[in-house]
């Protein structure tokens, strides 16, 4: 199938297509032009496709196609490694199945009461979605039957893999019936997730979107090379000099994650942190104000960051290297989704550069070198960033604004241009924007990967400095005679001593 197939090709529920439709949806992404008839005639699938790709909808409508009109009953369940992932799942599904009477769609996670999923789990749903240990969980109190489940879904395999939840998925897949239809999404596929896939598949069929898995040519790649304890004002500086839209943040630790977002939000930048230390309200509400463009800068853990689904993140920030490569794919991947532009900066310490050589080696990336920006750098991504608003608001209906212009112009006796310029300046002024004659950027703050890293500039000495520099260096001082000068140690005749002493004595 080509990448032009529209949704209305497939044999699906008249009411989901209409749903879909509501959504925007006309063109299916690869992955789900591949995975739907697949799927539809009742295969098992492996599907191999980067986050963003649509997989989702790819598993989800066929699922939903299956569950309709067919009450009472648990028939499908969907296992997703964390919480914030099962949410964006079951709010995809009860989106798609809005028009389809009866089917239910419930969320079971670990960190919140039991109480309302029991509730939600008594009154009859279709599919469950649920992290492995709270339906193991429900499986062991009784309040989750699987005795009728049809189609499974295992989503981000192998990140169950990471975070050991893969045995917690053996034993839900041990307690659902042979007959059932099971579809595997991977980002990639280690030794212990072909093993899953031996067992539980039955004659799997395996799309793969993509060239290789572990594709990220779709995004542009930096590394910036900072000493570790340099590493908060080197992401201050990158914010103010490079970014240009909302930006996820990646810390190793959560003491790393928060002490981040303390350290930027006391300069001003609208930022705040995602961690397993907050709750799950907590955590929703950093998510919510992130969707709505209410927060510029999100830091967060690798695990914290799993499920989440914000299109518009123009830049992913390694402010820590992840563990390994896989690692370092699931985070980039949260930017250049849906057709856009995305960039990606991992932070590199002197001592990482060689670790850095291997993943770049490994995925055969251009990542290029970046320079710290200067005060003179981000002076001039300031001024970029204003022309650039300024241009898409002329492509506005503004002829109110106009109006409201030669008003002012003609209860002030000011020219048109007067009053355009006064309002650039105080919009200027609100967002520290110096309006200075408009330069270039320079042709070294980039660089690619072919090319070597920038040297340190070698700080300027002052007069006693150098002179000792060139003393340590065995240069010549002025003034100490030929072997002095010589580099050599003047070494007087060994009887010199005696002929003083006698000299003395007399």
């Amino acid at each position: 199938m080509s990448n032009t197939d529209t949704f209305a090709q497939f044999e699906l529920d008249e009411r989901i297509l209409n749903a879909i439709a509501g959504l925007g949806f006309e063109h299916a992404t690869p992955i789900q032009a591949q995975a739907i008839p697949l799927l539809l005639a009742g295969n098992d699938v492996i599907g191999r496709a980067r986050t963003g790709s649509g997989k989702t909808a790819a598993f989800g409508l066929p699922l939903l196609q299956r569950v309709a009109d067919r009450k009472a009953k648990t028939l499908g369940i969907v296992l997703c490694p964390t919480r914030e992932l099962a949410l964006q799942v079951t709010n995809a599904l009860r989106t798609y199945a809005r028009n389809l009477t009866g089917v239910k769609v419930a969320a079971i996670y670990g960190g919140a009461a039991y109480p309302p999923q029991i509730k939600a789990l008594q009154s009859g749903v279709s599919v469950v979605v649920g992290t492995p240990g709270r339906v193991i969980d429900h499986l062991q109190r009784g309040t989750l039957k699987l005795d009728h489940i049809e189609a499974v879904v295992i989503d981000e395999a192998d990140e169950m893999l990471r975070m050991g939840f893969i045995e917690e998925v053996r034993t839900i897949l041990d307690r659902i019936p042979s007959s059932r239809q099971v579809m595997l999404f991977s980002a990639t596929m280690p030794p212990a997730i072909r093993n899953v896939a031996s067992e539980y598949l039955t004659e799997p069929v395996v799309v793969q979107v993509e060239r290789a898995a572990l594709s990220v040519g779709h995004i542009k790649q930096f590394s910036i090379v900072v000493p570790q304890r340099q590493k908060i004002e080197a992401l201050r500086r990158v914010l103010a000099g490079v970014v240009t839209g909302p930006t996820l943040v990646f810390a190793r630790t959560r003491a790393g994650c928060a002490e981040t977002a303390d350290a930027l939000a006391k300069g001003g930048v609208a930022v705040d942190a995602l961690h397993g230390n907050l709750t799950q309200g907590a955590r929703e509400r950093v998510l919510g104000r992130f969707r709505a463009r209410g927060l510029d800068i999100v830091i967060a853990t690798d695990v914290a960051a799993r499920g989440l689904d914000v299109e518009h993140i123009t830049h992913v920030i390694n402010l820590d290297l992840p563990h390994d490569v896989e690692g370092y794919v699931h985070r980039i991947g949260r930017t250049g989704r849906a057709g856009r532009e995305g960039t990606a900066i991992s932070f590199v310490t002197p001592g990482q550069r060689r670790q850095f050589r291997f993943l770049q080696n490994k995925l055969r990336a251009d990542i290029g070198f970046m320079r710290v920006p200067d005060d003179a750098a981000i002076a001039r991504h300031k001024q970029q960033l204003l022309i650039q608003d300024i241009a898409d608001a002329a492509q506005q209906d503004l002829e109110a604004t106009k109006h409201w212009i030669r008003e002012v112009g003609r209860q002030t006796d000011l020219h048109t241009r007067q009053v355009a310029a006064a309002a650039v300046h105080l919009v200027a002024k609100a967002r520290g924007v110096k309006l200075e004659p408009l330069q270039a950027p320079r042709q070294d703050d980039t660089r690619s990967s072919s090319d070597h890293p920038p040297k340190k500039p070698r700080p300027s000495q002052s007069g006693r400095a150098r002179r000792k520099t060139k003393a340590r260096s065995g240069k010549p001082r002025p003034g100490k005679g030929r072997k002095a000068r010589s580099g050599r140690k003047h070494n007087p005749p060994a009887d010199v001593g005696r002929r003083k002493r006698k000299a003395n004595k007399s």
